[in-house]
């Protein structure tokens, strides 16, 4: 079987302890998208200034109330931890589970929804780890996730939301109520100041001085750039339309 363990990201469990307790409205108020509708959706927990500190995808569980977030493995504690610090006296559980495992393919298959982000990213879903396996769906997803330039995880670190492209990545709503960071985010997309991208760039092309991350082995950089010495023509079709816009 083909396969399609995405073993660089992990999975969160909120589960309500108390039949009152709502895991939505706890994570509503904290992160940068709304998910009290339909899930999965791409959100973020932000700090005060509006930085980004984790991106994730949140679905819903198979218990009443539950759900789960699909997160960058190598901080899956650290955001357990601080969803930790939020939670204060609710009932609910906050921990990593090891029996659940993101998944991806880029052809549809039964369970599989396309990415929130960009449907170009191919199919995803929660499930258990599987078997162990060569670890090539995520050579297969990071290529193609490249090739569209669309960042992620470790490339997003400390920088304000509206830079990586969330907007254009459906990571974020104007309509919801308050979360954290919102302050700056909302001013920034009043006053339409987006003045810095995060952009997938060739290796060869990257500027050290500019670099957020680097995937030698596929041959791309990630670099913050600025808005004004961008060159649209070489902007993947979604990033191009925000940047002409």
């Amino acid at each position: 079987m083909t396969p399609t363990h995405l073993h660089t990201r992990a999975v969160i469990k909120l589960t309500p302890l108390e039949a009152d307790e709502d895991v939505r409205e706890f994570l509503q108020g904290l992160v940068t998208n709304d998910v009290s509708g339909d899930l999965p959706v791409y959100t973020a927990l932000l700090s005060a200034q509006g930085k980004t500190m984790f991106d994730f995808l949140v679905w819903s569980g198979e218990a009443e109330g539950e759900l789960w977030l699909d997160c960058l493995a190598e901080t899956v504690q650290d955001l357990a931890k601080r969803l930790s610090l939020y939670r204060l006296r609710r009932k609910i559980a906050i921990a990593v589970e090891p029996e659940l495992a993101a998944h991806w393919s880029a052809t549809p298959r039964d369970g599989a929804v396309p990415d929130p982000r960009l449907p170009e990213l191919g199919f995803r879903w929660i499930a258990h780890p599987g078997s162990p396996d060569d670890g090539s769906a995520e050579i297969e997803y990071t290529t193609n996730r490249l090739a569209l330039g669309v960042p992620e995880g470790a490339d997003l670190t400390d920088i304000l939301w509206l830079e990586t492209n969330a907007v254009e990545l459906n990571g974020v709503s104007f309509e919801k109520g308050c979360y954290v960071g919102q302050e700056n985010t909302a001013r920034m997309n009043w006053r339409q100041k987006v003045n810095r991208r995060l952009v997938v760039v060739k290796l060869e092309a990257s500027d050290e001085k500019r670099r957020r991350n680097v995937y030698s082995e596929y041959g791309y950089a990630v670099d913050h750039l600025r808005v004004d010495s961008l060159d649209a023509t070489a902007l993947p079709d979604w990033q191009r339309a925000a940047i002409s816009g």
